[in-house]
Order: structure tokens, then sequence, then C-alpha cells
């Protein structure tokens, strides 16, 4: 954990300038007396030109340039955009789930300036050139962030995959069990072997849902609106055992492996084995297992169901720890709404509603109201939330941190602010997500996207001003730097 300055907060946020200028404006020069650097908090001015950061500067209240449209936040702070590599938009096929529009929304009144938008559970799934261009064509004119995008690997698609990288997608998510829609089948040992050899050298990284299907046997007398049964059907070994499986396939092919959504700190010892031996080999977790615990879901609350499940609080402890210690190394929400019908809120049913926890908006604040008290820094905040994310996705040279000539992706928040989670606030189609009447730390006053100023205190630009990010491959290489 970093021990770097933390930065103090003295008086309230300067919002006199910011409620001169309109949402939707190109700012030429932020000033704060709290700007996150690599190495410091300190009062600063960035410059922005055409997009870019093109400098960085002492703070000098005297600075005046014709033109130039200057945004003073006073003692809030600005820090990179948080890049959340873990999102399902759900668009095209299922957009009464959700959609580009409410999501992108959601992501910048997070402070998210930049998502990556998973392969599932739109219809089509990206998982074939044809049905990227049919996404890419859903997301036009749509974002309002910054939205890069995930491949799949299904069942015999291995020969779309190259094709998939040459036309932007930022690598591949694979499941190891049933992903819960017919569209997106998971794999099996013989469909990874065939996917890494085509990935070998390519640098991209394929993502693990990292569960095997060796779920116990539910009596059928079970009380399916009590959590506790449902957690004991999807038992910690369903993951170690995934992630031996993957540590062996990575050791062997060299080819970047990810975690997703890792649940079980029994799978810990596992990585840090794989890593010392050599595997590239990184890790998530999410918003809800870091800030939820199974003691505490009351019974028939299925708006808490998601898979892997949420555990006890000793695990969650655990992953604190791994969090700290630079074991996991990055936190995302995987947002994964669907229909208020879906999550069977009648009945109250465990093991049949779908699983899935909305949360989109809030990343930032559930992470800050947990990690700040167990001593996390700003710095560590912007490593595991913005930095390291962006090196997931091969966008470490423009985004996740405030340097000259990198993208003038901008949250500015107030890391002490308190406020309630109301369902009026709540940008993602639906609002069902447990967090609702949560009292969160670390509310997000505006967010800049590329220079241009998305949103500001609750309103948006009318025009989406986010782009599609395609990545651009890199040469291949005998040799992968890990980044944990």
């Amino acid at each position: 954990m970093s021990t770097k300055q933390q930065g103090s907060f003295t008086g309230a946020p300067a919002l006199q300038d910011m409620s001169i200028m309109p949402v939707g404006s190109e700012v030429t020069i932020l000033r704060s007396n709290r700007v996150v650097l690599d190495d410091t908090i300190c009062p600063a001015e960035i410059i922005i030109n055409k997009g870019q950061i093109t400098s960085i500067l002492p703070r000098r209240d005297h600075t005046s340039i014709m033109g130039t449209k200057i945004l003073d936040v006073g003692n809030l702070v600005v820090m990179p955009g948080v890049i959340d590599p873990h999102v399902h938009v759900n668009e095209p096929g299922r957009t009464d789930w959700e959609g580009y529009w409410t999501a992108t929304k959601a992501a910048a009144a997070g402070g998210i300036t930049t998502l990556v938008d998973m392969p599932l559970n739109s219809i089509p799934p990206t998982t074939t050139l044809p049905n990227f261009k049919t996404k890419l064509q859903a997301a036009e004119g749509q974002c309002h962030v910054d939205v890069a995008f995930w491949g799949g690997v299904v069942p015999g698609n291995q020969e779309e995959l190259v094709p998939m990288l040459n036309a932007g997608v930022a690598g591949f998510k694979c499941f190891m069990i049933s992903s819960g829609v017919d569209e997106f089948p998971h794999v099996s040992l013989m469909d990874l072997h065939m996917a890494m050899a085509e990935l070998q050298g390519t640098g991209c990284a394929l993502l693990f849902h990292a569960e095997l299907d060796n779920r116990k046997e539910i009596p059928t007398q079970v009380d399916s609106s009590e959590y506790k049964n449902f957690l004991e059907s999807r038992p910690d070994d369903m993951e170690v055992e995934a992630i031996r499986t993957i540590v062996d396939l990575c050791l062997q092919y060299i080819v970047r492996c990810h975690i997703v959504h890792l649940s079980s700190s029994q799978a810990l010892p596992i990585i840090r084995e794989a890593r010392k031996a050599g595997a590239p080999i990184t890790v998530e977790t999410t918003h809800h297992y870091l800030t939820l615990c199974s003691e505490l879901i009351p019974a028939g609350s299925t708006f808490y169901k998601c898979t892997p499940p949420i555990r006890n609080k000793c695990n969650q402890e655990d992953l604190w720890a791994a969090l700290r210690d630079g074991h996991i190394d990055m936190v995302v929400s995987d947002h994964s709404p669907c229909t208020p019908d879906l999550k069977l809120l009648r009945d109250g049913d465990f093991l049949k509603a779908w699983g899935g926890i909305a949360s989109l908006q809030f990343g930032l604040s559930l992470f800050w109201t947990s990690a700040s008290r167990r001593g996390f820094s700003l710095h560590d905040l912007v490593r595991v939330m913005c930095a390291n994310p962006a090196k997931l996705c091969q966008l470490e040279e423009r985004k996740g941190v405030l340097r000259p000539g990198w993208d003038a992706d901008l949250v500015i928040w107030d890391p002490d602010k308190e406020f309630e989670v109301q369902e009026s606030m709540i940008q993602h189609k639906h609002k069902v997500t447990p967090y609702l009447g949560f009292r969160l730390r670390g509310e997000v006053y505006a967010s800049i996207v590329r220079g241009a100023l998305v949103y500001l205190d609750g309103k948006f630009c009318q025009q989406p001003r986010g782009d599609q990010i395609l990545i651009q491959r890199k040469a291949a290489s005998k040799v992968i730097a890990p980044f944990y």
C-alpha cells in the first residue's frame, strides 16, 4: 500500500467557476489545489489542447491566455478518469437490460471516462468480425465516455480471433462454465488450447470467468430464498480448480491471462506461485466482493446475487489484504444489469434469479468508502482503478495517468463528501441494485473526456462526446513484461 502524500482538504469546494462553464465545454486549463500526479498530490494547472494534456504546471492563479477556458475547482481532487474494464452494456439485442446511452451516462456520473464492453450479453455476441462491426454500429453516437470492446472466445471461433484483434478489440473473454445465455457457450480445455495457440505473440489478454462446474447438488427441499443455500451451491473450489487449469495454460503458452471477478481468497496462493514461476497472469476483483458479505444478505434479496457469489467477511478481508499487497491488480464493477423481472424479486429465489449486480455509477465511491478506512491512499486508488486497467486493455500509452501527451481524461471529486445512494440519482436503465440507501464517501462533481466537460453536477452533454476506441496491435514480442 502506498504511503505517498495523501493531501489535505480545507474549505468548501470552489464551484463558482464550474457553475459558469457549461457542460460540453472544452476545458483548456484545469486548476486545483489537489492534483494527483505520479508521486505527489499538489496544487497544479493542467494545460489541455486538442483533447490531450500538453503540460502540467505549478498552480499560477494569474495565468490568463486569450481564448482559454479556465476551470478552477479549488480544493476538489483532480485525478485520472477511472477506467472500468468489465462492463456489460448488452447492446444490441438486449437493450431492455441496458444500453450505451444509459450505461455511459452512469459511467460519466461516476467519474469513469473509459469503459470496456464485454462481448456478452448482447445479441449477437462479439465472437466474429461481422458481429464486432454490428456492435460498433450500435454504439455509434451514443457514448458519453470513451468505450473499448472485448471480443469473445467460444467453441470453434479460434480463426476469428486474429481478425477481431486486427479490427481493434482489446482482447478476449471466455467462460469455463455456463455463461447464462445460449449464444455465448462456455469453452472446453481443447477450445482453450486452440485459442491460446492463436493468441501467442499478440500481447493481448485472454480473460477468464474462472469457475469449473463441480457444483454440489442442492436438495429439492432447500429454502431457495436463503442466501447461504445459494452460496453453498457455488463453493470456493469451483474457482480454485479453474484457476489451477488457467495457470497451467498460461505457463505453457505464455499468453497474458486475466482472472475476472475473483471472489475466493483461497485461489490467491495459486496465483502468487504462478507469478513466481513466470506466468503473465493478472487478477481483478469487484466492488461487491469488497463491500458486501454473505452474513448480511437478507433472505429473498436476489438483487445481491452474482456469480461467483459474495462470500463471508473473513474472505473479504483476505481480498483487501491481497489488494493492498499487490496480489490483486485492479477493482472493477462487473456491471451486469438485467430487467427487474429476471431478478425474481417477488419470489426471492436465489437459485433461479439472474446473477448480476448493477453498480457502474458508484464504483469510485464504493471503493473509496471502504479503502480509505483501511489506509489506502489516492495513489492506491489510481493504481487499481486507472493505471492497471489501462495496462490490461493496452491503453497505458494514452490513458490511466496524468502526463503530457496522454488523453485529458479527468475526474473531479470530493473524497471527503458523503452522500446517500437514492433511486432518483441512478443513471443505469434499471434501478435494481443492492446499494440503494448506502451512505458512501466520495462524491463526483465532474468528468472530463479528452478535454470535454461531459458531466457536471448532475448535468450531461446533450450530444455525447465519447469515442469508440479501437486498439492498435503492438508488435509481437517473445517477452511479456508483467505489470503486477
